[in-house]
């Protein structure tokens, strides 16, 4: 059936209001009188735990769970320590501060991460600064891991979380944020203040886990400060393959199982050029893939470019690499009437109008999707990361 409520993960930094981020729940029913608008809060315990994405319980991402799987517990990543568990419907929290004993395991998880069996934290780091990321073990949902009961191995490709942003290096919002000087004028690639990270910051490879014993199988290098950073199966149980996007290079890499060998192999299917620009922080912008979403038919592939704006459907087959098949601009950074100008562009030959919804302006650029279950509409937010968005973004902000 169609669904009627979205819930959304809302954040409070850079805005000066004190108070703690929160789960919006979004009427989704074209039927209601509050359709479009939030109809609860659910606050979280403690300020400036920036909420991030958030992914539903293992039985809903795990294809042999069939038509009995439930969405009855959502897990909201933040951008700092803690990490919380939400049943939906109860007033039920199971919250686990810094893993692996206050703050010697990763902590800032970006996101959870659905594995057979039981759910999985993602962590950025430890707290006492070091590079180190990795996996958080499946504790929370209260079941061991099990193996695959398909795509013929126990190895999931995963990014190793110190792939982000290092966390000596990654920017932290500051509070109150600093007078805007115009929309896209500051970086949203290196910490404040301008001038970019040196090379070298950013993360470069896709490793594969064996989630069986913990251990690091395979190693692809993706390129210099190409931040591997969304992963996706095919839903097909049968088809030992899916996709990573790396998020500053703008590629796409096609991840499969060989069989010659048993192992993974990677190759590029898809590239979005940058774009050579003036009044912007560099002389190329290049693409700022967000997030990544396959269809549950495995027919289409939806990408999100946070900077350039647009969202892309391409169409996947086995014999050929994805085809473009669709793209609406959702916002972004090369928007007409804007201070940046596009000079060379090897796709488009003008620069796209503002988005303007019920006689209201878009902000931001297209960032986290999430696409309805029977593939007809996808939603989509505007918002990535509180610094950046204060960086780059001080209108969608203010």
């Amino acid at each position: 059936p169609r669904e009627e409520v979205a819930y959304v993960t809302c954040t409070y930094r850079s805005t000066c209001i004190e108070q703690p981020d929160f789960l919006a729940t979004v009427d989704l029913n074209p039927r209601s009188p509050h359709y479009g608008q939030v109809i609860h809060r659910l606050p979280m315990p403690n300020l400036k735990d920036e909420l991030h994405c958030a992914g539903w319980g293992p039985a809903c991402g795990c294809f042999e769970s069939g038509a009995a799987a439930k969405r009855t517990k959502l897990w909201p990543g933040a951008a700092s320590t803690p990490m919380s568990s939400r049943k939906v419907g109860t007033r039920w929290w199971h919250r686990c501060q810094g893993w692996a004993g206050g703050c010697r395991g990763p902590v800032a998880p970006p996101r959870p991460i659905c594995a057979p069996g039981a759910s999985a934290g993602l962590g950025l780091g430890t707290g006492r600064g070091s590079t180190r990321g990795g996996l958080v073990p499946p504790v929370l949902s209260g079941a061991a891991p099990a193996a695959p009961q398909s795509r013929s191995s126990p190895l999931l490709p995963n990014p190793a979380l110190s792939e982000f942003p290092l966390p000596k290096s990654r920017p932290v919002a500051a509070d109150p944020p600093q007078e805007p000087s115009g929309e896209g004028s500051r970086s949203p690639l290196a910490p404040d203040p301008f001038p970019p990270c040196p090379a070298g910051v950013f993360g470069r490879r896709l490793n594969v886990w064996n989630l069986s014993c913990r251990s690091l199988s395979q190693c692809f290098d993706l390129g210099e400060d190409s931040l591997p950073l969304n992963v996706r199966f095919l839903h097909n149980p049968d088809a030992a393959e899916g996709y990573v996007a790396c998020a500053l290079s703008g590629a796409v890499f096609r991840f499969y199982k060989s069989c010659e060998a048993n192992n993974w192999a990677v190759e590029e299917v898809i590239r979005i050029p940058p774009k050579d620009v003036s009044g912007w922080i560099m002389p190329k912008m290049p693409a700022f893939i967000a997030d990544l979403l396959i269809s549950p038919d495995d027919r289409f592939l939806y990408v999100s470019n946070w900077l350039h704006g647009d969202i892309r459907q391409y169409e996947l087959s086995r014999s050929c690499k994805p085809r473009l098949v669709g793209q609406v601009f959702v916002g972004g950074s090369i928007l007409r009437g804007g201070p940046v100008t596009v000079c060379r562009d090897e796709e488009l030959k003008c620069q796209p109008e503002p988005l303007v919804v019920k006689c209201k302006r878009v902000y931001g650029g297209p960032a986290k999707m999430q696409l309805s279950l029977d593939g007809k509409r996808l939603y989509v937010t505007n918002s990535f990361y509180s610094t950046w968005d204060r960086q780059f973004y001080p209108s969608m902000v203010k």
